[in-house]
């Protein structure tokens, strides 16, 4: 059986008038109204497709709050289709700079309120895609920012290595691992990476700072050697990262994400549960986003997904 075809996308999502706008877009090639996706090229991820193929389809700049799961369905040819869907609330700055010339495939575009979307959709999935978004707005948490807990890529063997365990570098497959998730993380946009002062660490989100322009602040607060000592600080930086309600990648250690993660659960008011211990248990070159509301002086947990290099 062949797999699955897969595809991202996303409700792109502005506020007007105080009230909620979601872009449809018109495809001329389908004759359907829809929202925008498009279909997982090779070596891409899935948070990297969502972005380029809304750019692609309707030339908007934009990136991905809270995952809004699956839609599912078969192909005229029987093969089966999973898209993954985000929320994406565009700002003034991408609408002013978005580029949109009609072609074969996206007729127009429409910004319209959810009442119409409802109607205007050609498909039941979509429709209830849409009503996830719309409990979002209800609950208050559509806008979000997110901490993006980072394990390093595949560093040198510590049996192979003789110096300090801090110098160990990266392997070439973890090298590997730091550009293929470059661009999956930058679909987030983070405003802050902060990385342990361990070399492999530095080395992982190094492609990700080149990518994005932000300079890569170091702290042993994070780092192996101090968790191991005793001397960690991570309740003090997760704390100051939740109050700032900015993006923000720490790029870690194994032993230390499980702890990052539990601080952010502690601070939200909810037990560490089973998505969570498997949230914080990541391999090499794996990362962990999750997803905080932007509203409510407790901070409050939207979603939280895993991914890792292509």
């Amino acid at each position: 059986m062949a797999p699955p075809v897969l595809a991202a996308g996303a409700i792109c999502w502005r506020i007007v008038d105080g009230k909620v706008r979601i872009l449809l877009v018109h495809r001329g090639d389908r004759a359907d109204v829809s929202l925008p996706k498009g279909k997982l090229d090779p070596g891409e991820t899935l948070p990297q497709t969502a972005v380029r193929e809304i750019e692609e389809e309707t030339g908007l700049a934009v990136h991905l709050g809270a995952p809004l799961g699956t839609v599912e369905y078969t192909l005229s040819g029987g093969r089966d289709k999973i898209v993954y869907y985000w929320a994406a609330e565009v700002s003034e700055h991408a609408l002013q700079l978005a580029r949109f010339t009609p072609n074969s495939e996206i007729a127009s575009l429409e910004w319209t309120t959810v009442a119409k979307a409802r109607k205007k959709l050609t498909f039941q999935h979509d429709v209830e895609l849409v009503e996830r978004f719309v409990e979002r707005v209800e609950s208050r948490t559509a806008r979000t920012f997110a901490i993006i807990a980072l394990r390093h890529g595949k560093a040198v063997d510590p049996v192979m290595w003789d110096g300090p365990d801090a110098t160990r570098p990266l392997m070439q497959r973890g090298h590997d691992q730091a550009l293929g998730i470059a661009p999956g993380i930058a679909a987030y946009a983070p405003t802050r990476i902060i990385s342990s002062t361990a070399t492999r660490c530095q080395s992982t989100v190094a492609p990700l700072s080149k990518l994005t322009g932000l300079e890569v602040r170091t702290t042993a607060d994070i780092s192996q050697d101090a968790f191991e000592r005793g001397k960690s600080a991570v309740p003090a930086v997760v704390a100051k990262r939740l109050k700032k309600k900015v993006t923000t990648v720490l790029c870690s250690h194994g032993p230390v994400l499980p702890e990052i993660v539990s601080e952010i659960a502690h601070l939200a008011e909810i037990p560490v549960d089973h998505t969570l211990r498997g949230a914080a248990s990541l391999s090499t070159g794996e990362y962990t986003v999750i997803h905080m509301s932007h509203e409510g002086k407790t901070p409050r947990i939207v979603a939280v997904e895993t991914h890792g290099p292509a």
